[in-house]
């Protein structure tokens, strides 16, 4: 193709280049297409070449047209002759990373993501659990053994490393110290804040240590839930205890179970989020994704067990709007007594969700339905990981139901026999 001509500098005479202008006889790698722009002859590539303080650097315009090349060059030379960013210490990163992340915005991929406040508050423990892991890596002591005065003096020297000081026998030994304290999904997002520190510190991608931490595979943990009958008998167990606020843990326990909603989430349920004519509740949720504002709630159509709770809970009074439907906001304690006695493996909150949405499946549910009853905005991928075994079992009993004939199967089979 055909490109406009170009004025060459060698010699006195000037002559008409294109592209396809035939080349110095000379066997040279490197042909000069003009101030700062250099043509690799044997791929035909064209370079940016300038010296920034007394030494040559070629960087790719990535490009074989000549025009394109011209186009892109001041910006490369600009790019190339800008100072480097001066590298600052652990310490400067760290308060960057914390008022990033208290201000409610992380940046990634050149994009600003909203933090959910549950993130933020998980952020920074990531962040704490960094600097103390890394405390016991580059001083070879342990946290645990440090009175509360030295604590703080290996944490201001931390602080006062500069960041290329982590380098990569660092982030190895690091590696190795913290992954076998954390399950893989905390170690991962720990990696994640140490990048983002060293980062905000004026690292560069080639010279942050810690992009060459290798991330962990997640298991998935398989989800063992109690029988119906191990539930109520549970229910009954924490209702039935004795304690003084046993039939409040009893009704939070329903409650997280009937909705389906995360702990957090119960908290913030209030009397006027029910909507007795419509049949639904409304639900706070804790977790915002991406760059969505505002506050974020979502309709969960009541179903029998929780609207029977729920008018057992306002018999014979009125609520105020602004109370909470539950009175007690956690019942671990509770939890844990009742499954003990119950011989079934230990409960926590989470898993009175993960008892809803089971029975959800189980009862027939759509995933995408279900999806955006639990709050979840990614129609139902998520479900269908986590919860692949419940999906074959249903699939084989919606299998059984199907006949293709007046006599079923297991009749014809025994009147063939």
């Amino acid at each position: 193709m055909n490109t406009p001509s170009d004025t060459t500098t060698a010699g006195a005479q000037s002559r008409s280049v294109t592209n396809l202008t035939p080349k110095s006889t000379k066997r040279s790698t490197w042909w000069k297409r003009g101030e700062h722009l250099v043509q690799h002859t044997p791929t035909e590539t064209f370079y940016c070449r300038v010296k920034v303080n007394g030494k040559t650097i070629r960087a790719s315009l990535e490009t074989n047209v000549l025009t394109t090349a011209r186009d892109r060059l001041p910006l490369k030379v600009a790019e190339l002759r800008k100072p480097k960013a001066e590298i600052g210490t652990f310490g400067d990163g760290r308060l960057k990373y914390e008022a990033e992340t208290r201000n409610g915005y992380t940046s990634r991929k050149k994009r600003l993501i909203k933090l959910a406040p549950l993130s933020i508050t998980y952020r920074l423990r990531c962040l704490e659990c960094l600097r103390r892991s890394l405390v016991e890596t580059v001083f070879s002591k342990t946290w645990k053994d440090l009175s509360e005065s030295s604590q703080t003096d290996y944490l201001a020297k931390l602080d006062a490393m500069k960041a290329s000081a982590i380098t990569k026998a660092v982030c190895d030994a690091w590696q190795a110290h913290y992954s076998s304290l954390y399950s893989a999904q905390v170690f991962n997002n720990t990696v994640n804040t140490l990048r983002r520190v060293l980062e905000l510190a004026g690292l560069s991608r080639d010279d942050n240590k810690a992009y060459d931490i290798g991330r962990m595979d997640i298991v998935e943990k398989q989800i063992r839930l109690p029988r119906p009958e191990q539930f109520d008998h549970i229910i009954e167990l924490i209702e039935t205890s004795g304690a003084a606020q046993a039939k409040d843990c009893a009704n939070l326990a329903r409650f997280l179970a009937f909705t389906g909603c995360r702990i957090a989430e119960a908290k913030q349920a209030v009397w006027g989020d029910v909507n007795w004519p419509d049949n639904t509740l409304q639900i706070h949720s804790v977790k915002v994704r991406g760059s969505h504002d505002g506050s974020v709630t979502r309709m969960l159509p009541m179903n029998p067990a929780l609207r029977g709770l729920l008018e057992k809970l306002s018999e014979g009074k009125t609520p105020e709007p602004s109370s909470h439907i539950c009175k007690v906001f956690e019942c671990q304690k509770s939890l844990d007594r009742a499954c003990k006695l119950a011989g079934c493996k230990r409960l926590v909150h989470h898993d009175l969700r993960h008892y809803f949405v089971t029975k959800c499946l189980q009862a027939g549910v759509g995933v995408f339905t279900l999806a955006k009853w639990i709050g979840h905005r990614d129609n139902g991928k998520l479900l269908l990981k986590v919860y692949a075994h419940l999906q074959a079992e249903h699939s084989q009993q919606q299998a059984n139901l199907v006949q293709f004939g007046a006599t079923p199967m297991k009749q014809l089979a025994a009147a063939t026999n």
